[in-house]
């Protein structure tokens, strides 16, 4: 069932990359989904771009929602996704970034993965598929199947789940899939640390941890947003990677230039250093995002 899917798109000056995100979607072997823009283009928006309306109306026509909205103000990005996160109203968001594009098969199988794995995320890392000719075996040494059922996992800087990163690098991703046994049309599901790009969560489960309520604590030129938002879901209820990941990244240059601030220092690390050991995970919780909201969080 794909009626409860929003995919949330935040895009900045990139009418032509948003456009090809968008042919990508409207070629989706899954239907019904409602599809969210959220354009910051600080002159003429995107929406107004012929490629975007045309892939627009190419949506529409499949039987899809198209809501797109213009010249809501800079505040960094992760106010930006929440901005996003407000509209949606699906079971399920999938968090798509505006130079991504999909397989045909992709949102059906992420759909089927969280369907069956009840985890609070999947995700399928963009590969840059210039880089297929750069094989680095060097960097799938913590790759990882899962088994069974997914985890609630505690993952930080400095610990073997850490290095999980590095499975996305460059095209790793489609390495990978070359080298396991996957199912016949179907998926595999194994451990990160967090994806970029293209991620797929349980709606009520990323607000419960706060979605990203916490940009009010970062100042507008950060990164890593995702990142604090996924080890947060991840530590409540799990999340995994998807091979084959179906998703292609453009391998554009960062339309965020103003990124200095790093939010994992600043929301992860200070989170922790305060946080009471003896704390379990639900007060943990709910002190974290008093705190992302304005409050003490002492309490």
């Amino acid at each position: 069932m794909t009626g409860g899917l929003d995919v949330l798109i935040p895009t900045c000056g990139r009418p032509a990359a948003l456009a090809v995100t968008l042919a990508g979607l409207a070629n989706q072997s899954a239907g019904g989904f409602r599809v969210v823009v959220s354009d910051q283009s600080p002159a003429t928006p995107a929406a107004d771009a012929p490629e975007v309306r045309a892939m627009a109306r190419r949506l529409r026509r499949g039987g899809h929602r198209v809501d797109l909205y213009h010249g809501h103000p800079r505040r960094g990005l992760a106010e930006h996704r929440q901005f996003l996160l407000d509209q949606a109203d699906g079971e399920y968001v999938l968090f798509l970034d505006d130079d991504v594009f999909l397989d045909a098969s992709t949102v059906a199988r992420m759909l089927a993965a969280i369907g069956e794995l009840r985890c609070g995320f999947v995700g399928c890392a963009p590969q840059g598929l210039s880089y297929l000719d750069d094989v680095r075996p060097h960097e799938w040494t913590a790759f990882e199947e899962v088994r069974g059922p997914v985890r609630p996992e505690r993952v930080r800087k400095g610990g073997p789940a850490w290095e999980r990163w590095r499975l996305h690098n460059a095209a790793n991703p489609a390495h990978l899939a070359e080298r396991v046994t996957l199912p016949a049309g179907g998926w595999l599901a194994y451990r990160v640390t967090w994806i970029a790009g293209c991620v797929l969560y349980d709606r009520a489960v990323l607000v419960d941890c706060g979605g990203f309520e916490f940009w009010r604590r970062l100042p507008a030129s950060h990164r890593g947003e995702e990142i604090v938002a996924q080890l947060r879901v991840m530590q409540r209820a799990g999340g995994v990677g998807l091979l084959p990941s179906g998703a292609q990244h453009l391998e554009l240059p960062t339309s965020v230039v103003d990124r200095d601030v790093d939010a994992y220092a600043e929301i992860v690390e200070t989170d922790d250093r305060d946080r009471d050991c003896d704390r379990d995970r639900d007060c943990d919780h709910d002190r974290d995002c008093d705190r992302d909201r304005g409050g003490t969080g002492t309490g």
